[in-house]
């Protein structure tokens, strides 16, 4: 009785082992799905961010299943809401990673949210691809040095203030400049340090430098010290929640002077904040215009109104072109892999994407095309598109 007891135990951790050897993260050879892990800002401060690029994402692989998937399966997705949390998305991306046992882990859509979850990835060695976390440092160590397991889709910050320190000194031919910083984001930390050490480089000053806290909602002291400081443009790096509200004071104190910003500014709750009648003279960098009326952008327009009924914004593109663009890297893996998904990743060359043809540089950050937007009387308008030096 022992001896077959002693058999049958021994059977059963045989066949534990193999299964442990046979399963692999993304379901494995023999499974006909794919599974993708979706870290998203889908509620919280962040969730218009998440919830577009949720919304591209979701599109691309229904039509990408619809033409046969990929590498001959079908794409799974695992969605979970890190509630625009850094610590609850530092636990999804671990939970998806381990748990879950993702290929890849797509988000989060800030760069503080990716920052987080990017430790994870790290460890779990599970490529991390986020399509809107601008930081510069979004993809590097606390030593500058890339993590080999962390992308992103989108250009960074220093890019978008160097291009807005430009666009005040030269386009709108501005000599004084005040800064309205978020004194919590990295995001808005970078773009003003970028857009100062520009606009400067021009030739023009900074002629006071204010911040406020997240979730603020009174902003007429720091508006106030901006008006008496003799400022031809306001330069407000933060995300929409703050900035509608600080564009509608600003204008409820007789500030007529242009704010400019970066792509935080894009949601449609900038204008249900601030009013239509206050968002004139405002610009913004941003990754896509809704306005690009080439081909494939008009085809990708006209699905996504099919799908959702509402017309798409620079985040619902950019989910899409991620979602595409992780798929291109399956395809060029060549198996559902994630070391070899993560090279493929590294040698992107000449992705085209409707949002900008990149490759991806030795930091994981792609070179790419810049937008910048006008806004007049609420409406959104494509103002010029600049490429990379």
């Amino acid at each position: 009785m022992k001896k077959k007891l002693l058999v049958f135990l021994s059977a059963v951790m045989m066949t534990s082992v193999f299964a442990g050897c046979g399963a692999s993260k993304g379901a494995g050879k023999d499974s006909d799905t794919v599974k993708v892990g979706l870290n998203y800002e889908l509620s919280g401060a962040a969730a218009t961010y998440g919830q577009g690029i949720v919304s591209g994402i979701e599109l691309a692989f229904e039509e990408i299943n619809k033409d046969g998937g990929v590498l001959g399966k079908q794409i799974e997705t695992v969605k979970v809401d890190n509630k625009s949390e850094n610590a609850e998305s530092a636990n999804l991306a671990t939970k998806l990673a381990t748990k879950d046992k993702v290929v890849v882990i797509l988000g989060p859509a800030t760069s503080g949210n990716t920052k987080a979850a990017a430790v994870a990835a790290t460890t779990n060695k599970v490529p991390l691809l986020s399509a809107s976390a601008t930081a510069d440092d979004a993809t590097l160590d606390k030593n500058g040095k890339v993590l080999d397991y962390v992308f992103k889709t989108c250009f960074s910050d220093s890019f978008q203030g160097v291009i807005m320190g430009q666009f005040a000194a030269g386009d709108l031919g501005k000599k004084n400049a005040a800064v309205l910083m978020d004194s919590g984001s990295d995001y808005s930390k970078g773009l003003t340090k970028s857009f100062k050490e520009t606009f400067t480089s021009k030739g023009g000053k900074i002629v006071t430098e204010e911040a406020y806290a997240a979730k603020q909602t009174d902003f007429k002291a720091v508006l106030t010290n901006i008006k008496s400081s003799g400022a031809e443009v306001i330069y407000v790096p933060g995300y929409y929640e703050e900035v509608g509200l600080i564009i509608k004071q600003a204008r409820e104190l007789g500030i007529t002077a242009p704010i400019i910003g970066g792509d935080g500014y894009d949601s449609p709750k900038l204008s249900e904040l601030a009013g239509a009648n206050a968002l004139n003279n405002v610009f913004y960098t941003n990754h896509y215009s809704s306005m690009d009326n080439t081909p494939e952008v008009v085809k990708f327009k006209e699905a996504y109104k099919a799908k959702y009924n509402k017309d798409a914004d620079a985040f619902a593109a950019l989910g899409y072109d991620l979602a595409y663009f992780l798929t291109d890297s399956l395809k060029r893996a060549g198996e559902v892999n994630s070391d070899k998904l993560k090279t493929a990743l590294a040698e992107t060359n000449d992705f085209k994407g409707i949002t900008g043809h990149f490759s991806m540089d030795e930091n994981h950050t792609p070179r790419k095309a810049i937008t910048i937007l006008e806004v007049k009387n609420g409406e959104t308008t494509f103002l010029k598109k600049l490429d990379p030096q």
